[in-house]
């Protein structure tokens, strides 16, 4: 049970970081990660991405498009959405 609770917490947390934007998008990654206790390879293989994105985006470098950020986003249910200023 405390390991749930430990999972709960962290989640929160994470949402908490994410909503006030202190995280970048590598941190984002490794920290989803982290919660639901993947390697890179397996998480980028359960959102249907080559390991390799993964990867580079977690050492900061990579260009990924929409449509990888919103499958590496879709199990923690994160839309992307970028505005213009």
């Amino acid at each position: 049970m405390a390991r749930k609770i430990q999972g709960i917490k962290a989640r929160e947390k994470f949402y908490e970081q994410l909503a006030n934007k202190q995280l970048t998008l590598a941190e984002t990654i490794k920290a989803m990660r982290a919660i639901v206790g993947m390697t890179q390879t397996e998480y980028a293989k359960f959102v249907g991405i080559a390991p390799r994105i993964i990867i580079d985006l977690e050492r900061g470098i990579g260009n990924p498009t929409l449509e990888t950020l919103r499958k590496i986003g879709k199990p923690f249910r994160l839309n992307i959405i970028f505005s213009v200023q």
